[in-house]
């Protein structure tokens, strides 16, 4: 008798206990909305990382540039403003990007318009929070620059 009410119970937590997982299961899962996505991308311990490989952060924590991006900026009348309009706002160029291999050696080619009516290309290269300025190319006009 003993032995049959203890294996009663024993079935009853069992079947209490599938109930409440299959229930769980069952459930839909939320699936992340593009802001949680930029959100974690931004404000997660590895930040520096995209959602993916592919994709840039547009918002990195510091923006640096490279001697070289100092003298073809000066040649070419582009302020930091505008590079970071375009960081912003451009459009990834994928064909003029090299986005295999190691994280930090990845370049993105980032196209857009200025405020003066330059059509603008700026290569940023990413690493961790940073993001240095390579170069930039005034698409529609070839400037004279003595840049090494």
């Amino acid at each position: 008798m003993f032995i049959k009410k203890s294996f009663s119970f024993i079935y009853f937590l069992i079947s209490i206990l599938l109930l409440f997982s299959l229930e769980n299961c069952n459930q839909p899962a939320q699936p992340e909305s593009r802001l949680d996505l930029q959100h974690q991308s931004y404000n997660s311990p590895n930040s520096h990382q995209a959602v993916n490989a592919n994709e840039l952060n547009r918002h990195p924590h510091n923006l640096h540039y490279s001697k070289h991006a100092r003298c073809r900026m000066n040649c070419r009348h582009i302020n930091e403003t505008e590079i970071k309009d375009i960081l912003e706002r451009g459009e990834i160029n994928y064909h003029k990007s090299e986005l295999t291999g190691e994280p930090c050696r990845r370049k993105f080619a980032v196209e857009g318009m200025s405020n003066e009516g330059q059509k603008l290309r700026i290569i940023f290269a990413p690493c961790g929070n940073e993001m240095t300025v390579v170069t930039c190319i005034d698409l529609g006009v070839e400037w004279a620059c003595d840049c090494k």
